[in-house]
């Protein structure tokens, strides 16, 4: 068993509040990039201003919206990110996941730029269909957060150890002292099609770093946050890192897949990005029977809004089957908030 580092308390970074309607939905319209699901928030600011950008599901892939909160919520999201028939990566799929902000976890995520380009990181899958085939990630930069062009280097599957054969998934990109860190989960094997629950392979976290965003080095052969022992919480996933710093310690969000096919979210934290030590808490539950969350709580994006906590996380429940277009959807996929007390942060 893992112990979590004595002098870092869970209570900092709970979130107990949870609200009962999604922020975000699928639009449920034949045709839309987001028609039968959302998933993957991130959440971030631009001049006191609060943003998000999230990946819809069509039937055929994943695009990704850029969406902004007015006095009445979340505004509808337009697509930023499109499925690009030129694009290497991109012809099915393009998942951006996250855009290089503040690391200060009690902060609004303001948004960094480096010589004016905002920087960010997507994974895409080679085929048609629900995440069909091993995944990749790319990096993108823009000036305006509307348009958005390849930069640096791949990350491919093929290139890390075993534990990450089977595909590249969610990743984190942040920059620190220099230097980026990119956290992403990935697969020991991929099963084309597969739709069993929970899957056949196991999910785990891993690090690469680079100066450029072209030379990639991954730190180690090793996942660097590993799953579970049996019975946990992660026991087959440990995945979809959010990690952000809480004075001397990194803290990273990740959601755990138990062998019940339920996912959950928990934490783990760090004093020097690459190595972890996990806390056997679940900072969020799956709902109860009913709720927008009672199949998954999982996905997490996390920044500081009015002195307080809030956790996005992909909320998914089910749902009588529904047909939208050609396509069939069994369950509700949706991004939920959750919120915690006022807090301070560490100096």
């Amino acid at each position: 068993m893992t112990i979590i580092h004595p002098a870092f308390a869970t209570e900092r970074i709970a979130t107990p509040l949870r609200e009962n309607e999604l922020a975000v939905r699928p639009s449920r319209r034949a045709g839309a990039f987001d028609a039968l699901a959302v998933d993957c928030p991130f959440v971030f600011s631009v001049d006191g201003h609060q943003g998000m950008t999230y990946v819809g599901w069509d039937g055929t892939g994943y695009q990704t919206a850029l969406t902004w909160k007015g006095e009445a919520g979340w505004g509808a999201g337009h697509v930023v990110l499109p499925r690009d028939p030129a694009s290497e990566l991109r012809r099915y799929n393009a998942a951006m996941t996250s855009i290089v902000r503040d690391n200060d976890l009690f902060s609004p995520g303001a948004l960094r730029t480096f010589d004016g380009w905002y920087l960010s990181t997507y994974h895409a899958y080679p085929a048609a269909g629900y995440e069909a085939g091993p995944g990749s990630i790319g990096f993108l930069r823009s000036r305006d957060l509307e348009t958005w062009e390849e930069t640096g280097d791949i990350l491919r599957a093929g290139d890390g150890g075993a534990w990450e054969r089977g595909g590249l998934y969610k990743s984190w990109l942040l920059e620190h002292d220099g230097l980026f860190y990119v956290f992403y989960n990935a697969k020991d094997h991929d099963e084309f099609g597969s739709v069993a629950v929970p899957p056949s392979w196991a999910e785990q976290t891993g690090l690469a770093v680079s100066r450029d965003l072209t030379n990639w080095q991954r730190v180690s052969p090793d996942a660097v946050l590993t799953t579970g022992a049996p019975g946990s919480f992660d026991e087959r996933f440990a995945s979809d890192p959010c990690v952000l710093r809480d004075g001397e310690f990194w803290i990273m969000f990740y959601f755990g897949l138990a062998a019940d096919g339920h996912a959950r979210e928990g934490y783990a934290t760090s004093r020097d990005l690459r190595n972890w030590e996990k806390s056997d808490e679940i900072l969020l539950d799956i709902g109860p029977v009913g709720s927008i969350d009672s199949t998954h709580t999982h996905k997490p994006a996390v920044i500081s809004w009015d002195g307080r906590l809030e956790h996005y996380y992909c909320a998914v429940s089910p749902q009588r089957p529904l047909r939208v277009g050609n396509h069939e959807q069994a369950e509700l996929r949706g991004i939920a908030r959750a919120t915690g007390p006022v807090m301070s942060r560490r100096s």
